[in-house]
């Protein structure tokens, strides 16, 4: 009998409704089956460690209870396991989190399971790193340091659901391996079977991004065709013993799953298909056969693995200053000149009243601002009429020069070129990250369960 992986959630920030179908359908088929919900990007999980220093309840999902809530009741009636990285920067509170609302939906016991070992900022001096990238940048400053986290791969989880977990909630784990966890809990696969691992992390490949491999980000009218977006069905991977999995979605969702839509997906991110590294197998897609055996059904087949690396990527995220933008649109008759002019003031301006080592970008939106230089010159040729968006952004060590700087495109309002208007600016924090390697055996993570208390294990 196949495993069930479910998808629930892309990214931080997706449908909250999407896992409902996708739960329904798992029930309905009564097969074993997990539910996984994927919420966290490097720079999300940066922004999650920013906002804890503040607020106790800032380092975790904000979306979790309203991802939960909705499917929660059915996967315990129906032994539908949960895995997430929605601890983010917190995932102990986050457990605590989940015991809250499964008081308020008076499930009664639920058993929830914390993975760690990912955060090591205060070990990171001592750990032996080495650049992930060439153009990694050195370590910050202490004091600037905001986050450092280890991609965990599928051991810390596989052990969560061997203590009993319903909910495994996890921080930076590598994203393929919240899918392949359970296979390896289910089937019982072992860590150096590279073909079968190989296969489980692509299956958690095709389903972390959500809808995405079910026509979402696939969608391009007129050329590739979409239906029901409103209503897209996200991913149900099936996966066999020997390592088989088709990718479908739930009956009656809109969106579709093609050929074409599994092979956008599949090479997603993948910058060697001989060679993709994860923590638990470096996959090799070379001899891969993607076929489909049925409307909304693909059969992906020839995945092999090899030997995982020796050593874990870590990202490391630190405070760089100050970064704003500000927009001013100009409409009608001649207002790409108007807009031009206002680019034009706003560049003089910043020259007498800002400091030199402010860095500046100008960006016409609706017409050069995806194809301009980095510089911001804004080139080329346009219809005069129209609807245009002005856009400044900077960055500067210093929040005062930000703010002075998108100050003066506000003031465009009565002195720059006529009818401008719709003026919106913000300014925060800017962020920068660098990834190293570290050693495998330097790093030491595990589950526990945890209790409804706040940092008190079950």
């Amino acid at each position: 009998m196949s495993f069930l992986l479910g998808s629930g959630a892309g990214f931080s920030g997706d449908r909250t409704d999407a896992a409902i179908a996708v739960v329904a359908e798992l029930a309905r088929r009564r097969q074993p089956s997990a539910l996984v919900f994927e919420t966290l990007g490097e720079r999300t999980l940066a922004g999650a460690h920013r906002r804890l220093r503040d607020d106790p309840e800032g380092g975790y999902e904000p979306l979790i209870e309203e991802l939960l809530e909705p499917v929660l009741a059915t996967c315990q009636d129906n032994g539908i396991a949960i895995l997430g990285n929605f601890g983010a920067a917190d995932p102990a509170s986050a457990c605590c989190r989940v015991h809250t609302l499964a008081r308020r939906l008076e499930l009664g016991s639920l058993v929830v399971a914390e993975v760690f070992g990912d955060d090591v900022r205060d070990r990171l001096e001592m750990l032996d790193l080495t650049r992930w990238e060439a153009e990694s940048r050195d370590l910050p400053e202490a004091g600037a340091l905001v986050s450092a986290n280890v991609y965990l791969g599928a051991a810390p989880l596989v052990e969560a659901l061997e203590l009993g977990a319903e909910v495994v909630v996890a921080g930076r784990v590598a994203d393929p391996a919240l899918f392949l966890a359970p296979l390896i809990k289910h089937f019982g696969w072992s860590w150096d079977d590279w073909d079968l691992l190989a296969a489980g992390t692509m299956a958690g490949h095709l389903g972390e991004c959500g809808s995405q491999v079910s026509g979402g980000y696939f969608a391009d009218p007129g050329f590739k065709d979409v239906p029901d977006m409103a209503r897209l069905g996200y991913p149900i991977i099936e996966v066999e013993a020997d390592g088989t999995l088709v990718v479908t979605k739930p009956p009656g969702t809109g969106g579709l799953v093609t050929i074409e839509t599994v092979k956008e997906q599949l090479l997603y991110e993948v910058h060697d298909p001989s060679a993709y590294l994860t923590p638990d197998v470096v996959v090799d897609l070379s001899n891969v056969r993607i076929e489909q055996v049925a409307p909304d059904r693909v059969a992906v087949t020839g995945i092999r693995g090899k030997p995982a690396p020796d050593r874990l990527k870590t990202t490391v995220c630190h405070d760089a200053g100050w970064q704003g933008e500000a927009e001013i649109s100009y409409a009608g008759p001649n207002a790409l000149e108007r807009a031009r002019l206002a680019a034009d003031v706003l560049r003089e301006r910043l020259s007498f009243r800002a400091p030199q080592d402010l860095k500046a970008r100008f960006d016409i939106i609706g017409h050069l601002s995806v194809f301009n230089d980095d510089a911001g010159q804004l080139t080329g040729s346009g219809n005069r009429d129209g609807d245009y968006r002005l856009r400044l952004a900077v960055e500067h060590p210093k929040k005062r020069w930000v703010e002075r700087a998108t100050q003066e495109l506000l003031a465009l309002y009565c002195a720059g070129p006529a009818g401008g208007g719709g003026v919106r600016r913000q300014f925060q924090r800017r962020l920068l990250s660098s990834s190293y390697l570290v050693r495998r055996e330097d790093i030491v993570a595990g589950a526990r369960l945890k209790s409804a208390t706040r940092g008190e294990p079950a």
